[in-house]
């Protein structure tokens, strides 16, 4: 039955197949609808070409370490590369290629790259960049690259230069485990499927101990919670590579770590060398850059004499010596260009230094001297000297030997700690260590460009050997930034780093534990050319720049008296016996504690003198609401009070945070906070204000962040005030005090008894302006100075960030034993100053009125008198409390005294009362309140009582 299409149009019948309704994928017209046919309607055409299924050969093995099962897998994806393994453990898979340059090698050197990789897409999140795409690779993703190079390096064979790429590309996290460890195994096998010729393949494992327990491959979590993260690569029976950051280790847990990695660590092998057994590709003949036995002979026989002269004199320096062996080199060249021996002048330069490395081992080997004429284990002369730099928050100067490195030390809020933006870890870092080697520290020029791998590596390792003396983030939460600025290199400036920056941090008053020392270790070994096994050798102490670069290992160890805190180790043979590694520790040990004994004799302390220009920092508890009125719209308000001030403010859940250059510029934010925001209303308080409005009776005055008062006529002025406006005027500011409620509930204030102050009461508003309902700042400090219960006592409104030379808020900052609080004599001085009133506070007394502290609405003092025996502390003074105290400081409005104990307590003048005191005299005095910020006030108690 023809269709209706048909009937109506016979031409349709002539049409081609492919511009039929069936072949275009649609229905026939049917009920006046269309539609696409589905795959079982279409018939297929027997000249169209059907696709076939593609099959992936994939090559897979499964094996267990520690707890984990782990997959290497090939064939499926990266066909085209040399060699490519992806390695799965759990949900995270890495991904591994290597790649290897055609034709001849045109260096003298392996040009290996290393790549890692971690694309936002692995954890399901689109970068947060404007571009929306990952750029420049960042600070961890050249440390993990780091980590793979380190191992695989020395198992290239001798000669071989050909350019070699890897690239580690994380697939998929789950967050669980670092893929850094997955991506080194994974490069091992990739290199062991490809043509490229190398000596693996290696085993790389991360070990945790947590309560005294080692841990295989520990997650994320754990490893938050392990005293240890060590990460251990190895071949069958050598080690490779170890890098370690530890809560000061004893010597003797580290190597039962290494002990336990290593076995660990080989599991990795075994299903390596049967994947490539099953895909492997036959090693490819490369051609080697060999050395002719025939030129290094020549070479030796004309220059190893003048070189072993010069390394048997120890008066030569680093330059002085480079300067010999480059005549030595011009000396043989122009013999060589007298024989026309072309082959043996371009390889000449390689040729000397080969020379060089045989002189200086055999010597190091037969007669254990070293080039500078030590001891194998003798240190280089120190010098150490910290606050080099007064006017930085902390700074430092350490020189080892011909190294030398300036260190200093930068405070700074909670939000300026660096984001991280990595797959795994915390999301940010309060402390940061940036380790910078300018060419000039080495008389070369050079140009300075970006990231570079080599200083994020000594900058890191540096920076986890001091993060495990920091205090608590709870105790100390504030960011903390150290820059390494290497002035003169000579061996080891990483280690250097550590040591500066040790005594740096002390000298911005930061309570460290203790101070933490690094020192390099290298190793001269003789090895069996017929078996490849070493027969003899040296272990030298704090190496020299040209002792590594001729040695065999640099083995770099940082720690305290108690433990070590972080290792990195480098080798450059085809690995070292794990005994050797071990036989260094105590070596390293020793010339660690002779370093910590000449930084203990520079500074063994936190600094704790008070310096005025000394950076400022206070943490305050808001509501959310009040902390978005101090916001403004779009951060506006709290940008314009950063503008005028010069201090920076970051808010978090309930939290405000200032920090600020100096305590005057906190004062005028404090000020400038408590009129936006507001504070507890107390009987006695000092308020800031601004008359609105002025009536007959008296003025209204906004204060305390919007609220209203009434300063009535009669409390403008101990005199009478026929008019307010003869007094005040509107939009003036006052400073006013609070001085009760009337049965209404109004707010009542009083100017006259600011003016009854004689100015300096009214100065001291600011410092006691914050309000009592507010958490108070806790004095940070060391984890010993920390009271039973684990809580410090909070004794001020603001801190002053222990900088450069600088008390805390009067009270060692390393030392928090009383909460007692008082003003130092610089501080009072400039408050009076401010005032006007200045008058020799030495000598001066004037009468002032009796200035105790009034009570809040909500506090209310005891009637209960007692008398203390022996010394008073803060436990025993209560209101009542008689006690014997010496004048320790005479003030224009007052006396401190010293009540015994390490405590202090300030005594106001009375109206026509004694004034005649002298520095020592004793007083017997009574506790009758405290102040708003837990000083007790004192008042004098008559003989016949």
């Amino acid at each position: 039955m023809a269709s209706m299409a048909n009937r109506a149009n016979p031409l349709l019948n002539n049409l081609p197949h492919f511009l039929t309704w069936r072949a275009l994928g649609f229905r026939t017209i049917c009920s006046g609808r269309m539609g696409f046919s589905s795959q079982s309607e279409r018939q297929p055409d027997p000249q169209t070409p059907v696709a076939g299924t593609k099959v992936l050969e994939t090559f897979r093995e499964e094996f267990e370490v520690g707890d984990r099962l782990i997959t290497l897998e090939t064939g499926k994806i990266a066909r085209f590369a040399n060699g490519a393994v992806v390695l799965g453990m759990e949900e995270t898979k890495v991904l591994s290629t290597v790649a290897a340059a055609k034709g001849d090698a045109v260096r003298d050197f392996l040009p290996l790259t290393v790549d890692y990789q971690e694309k936002q897409f692995a954890q399901g999140v689109i970068p947060n960049t404007f571009m929306r795409r990952e750029g420049a690779p960042k600070e961890r993703e050249l440390l993990c690259g780091r980590i793979i190079d380190r191992p695989i390096r020395p198992l290239f064979p001798a000669g071989f230069f050909h350019e070699v790429q890897v690239t580690a590309s994380v697939l998929s996290s789950d967050g669980k485990q670092d893929p850094d460890v997955l991506a080194a195994n994974a490069t091992s096998a990739a290199l062991m499927l490809s043509d490229i010729p190398w000596g693996g393949p290696i085993g790389m494992i991360r070990i945790g101990r947590i309560a005294g327990k080692f841990i295989v491959n520990p997650t994320m979590d754990e490893l938050s919670l392990s005293d240890l993260n060590l990460v251990y690569a190895c071949t069958k029976d050598k080690t490779l590579m170890i890098d370690v950051q530890a809560r000061e280790i004893s010597e003797k847990d580290l190597e039962a770590g290494l002990r336990l990695a290593h076995p660990e660590a080989v599991k990795y092998i075994e299903p390596q060398i049967k994947l490539a057994a099953k895909r492997g590709k036959h090693k490819k003949e490369y051609k080697l850059s060999m050395m002719p036995d025939r030129t290094l002979e020549k070479v030796s026989q004309l220059a190893e004499a003048p070189i072993e002269a010069v390394f048997t004199d120890p008066s030569y320096g680093k330059f002085e010596r480079g300067e010999a062996l480059e005549n030595i080199t011009q000396d043989v060249r122009k013999v060589l260009e007298e024989e026309c021996d072309e082959e043996s002048l371009k390889l000449l330069p390689k040729a000397v230094d080969t020379v060089r490395k045989k002189v200086v081992r055999k010597r190091i080997i037969a007669e254990g001297v070293r080039l500078d004429g030590r001891r194998l284990d003798e240190v280089r002369p120190l010098y150490c000297e910290a606050g080099n730099l007064p006017m930085l928050h902390g700074s430092s100067l350490f020189s080892r030997g011909d190294t030398q490195v300036l260190c200093t030390v930068t405070l700074g809020a909670p939000g300026d700690a660096q984001r991280l933006d990595s797959l795994v870890g915390p999301p940010t870092k309060r402390f940061m260590l940036h380790y910078s080697f300018p060419p000039f520290c080495i008389n070369e020029v050079g140009k300075r460009g970006g990231l570079n791998r080599r200083e994020v590596g000594h900058g890191t390792l540096a920076e986890k050997a001091l993060l495990a003396v920091l205090p608590p983030e709870d105790d100390f939460p504030y960011t903390v930034r150290i820059n390494s600025e290497v002035m003169a290199s000579d061996g080891s400036t990483s280690m250097a780093t550590v040591c500066g920056g040790s005594m740096a941090l002390m000298d911005a008053g930061i309570p460290l534990r203790e101070h933490v020392a690094g020192v390099s270790v290298g190793l001269v070994s003789e090895v069996d050319q017929s078996t490849g096994s070493i027969k003899d050798y040296r272990i030298l102490t704090d190496i020299l720049g040209l002792e590594d670069h001729l040695g065999d290992m640099d083995f770099k160890i940082a720690g305290t008296q108690n433990g070590v805190t972080a290792i990195q180790l480098d080798i450059k043979p085809a690995g070292i016996p794990l005994d050797i590694v071990c036989e260094s520790l105590e070596p390293a040990r020793k010339g660690r504690i002779q370093i910590l004994d000449h930084m203990e004799r520079e500074i063994s302390t936190p600094r704790t003198q008070d310096d005025r220009n000394s950076p400022r920092l206070v943490t305050l508890k808001y509501s959310n609401d009040s902390l978005r009125r101090l916001l403004g719209p779009l951060g506006a308000l709290k940008r314009k009070i950063e503008d005028e001030t010069g201090a920076r403010m970051s808010v978090s859940d309930g939290t405000l945070t200032i920090v600020a250059k100096n305590q005057s510029i906190m004062e005028k934010v404090l000020e400038k906070v408590d009129f936006i925001l507001g504070r507890e209303i107390e009987i006695g308080g000092i308020y800031k204000g601004r008359v609105t409005s002025i009536k007959e009776y008296g003025a209204f005055v906004e204060f305390n962040g919007g609220q209203q008062g009434l300063l009535h006529i009669s409390e403008l002025s101990h005199a009478p005030v026929s008019r307010v406006s003869d007094v005040v005027a509107v939009g003036e500011q006052l400073s006013l005090m609070c001085i009760g409620q009337d049965v209404r509930g109004n707010i009542k204030l009083s100017l006259k008894a600011t003016l009854a102050r004689s100015g300096s009461k009214t100065n001291n508003a600011v410092e006691e302006s914050i309000s009592s309902t507010q958490e108070e700042p806790s004095i940070w400090a060391a984890a010993g100075d920390l009271s039973s219960n684990g809580q410090e006592k909070q004794s001020s409104s603001s801190e002053e960030l222990p900088a450069n030379k600088c008390e805390v808020g009067g009270i060692n900052s390393s030392a928090s034993s009383t909460p007692i609080l008082i003003r130092s004599a610089a501080e009072c001085d400039e408050v009076e100053k401010a005032a006007g009133l200045v008058q020799n506070s030495d000598t001066t007394k004037s009468k002032t009125s009796n200035l105790k502290t009034s009570k809040s609405f909500s506090q209310k003092g005891g009637d209960k008198e007692a008398e203390v025996g022996g010394s008073v502390t803060e436990k025993s003074l209560k209101i009542g409390t008689k006690v014997t105290a010496k004048v320790y400081q005479i003030r224009t409005g007052g006396l401190v005294l010293d009540l015994g104990g390490g405590l202090r307590g300030m005594y106001r003048f009375e109206t026509n009362g004694r004034t005649d005191f002298e520095v020592n005299d004793e007083l017997r005095v009574e506790c009758v309140s405290f102040s708003v910020k837990g000083i007790p006030v004192m008042s004098p108690v008559d003989d016949e009582e």
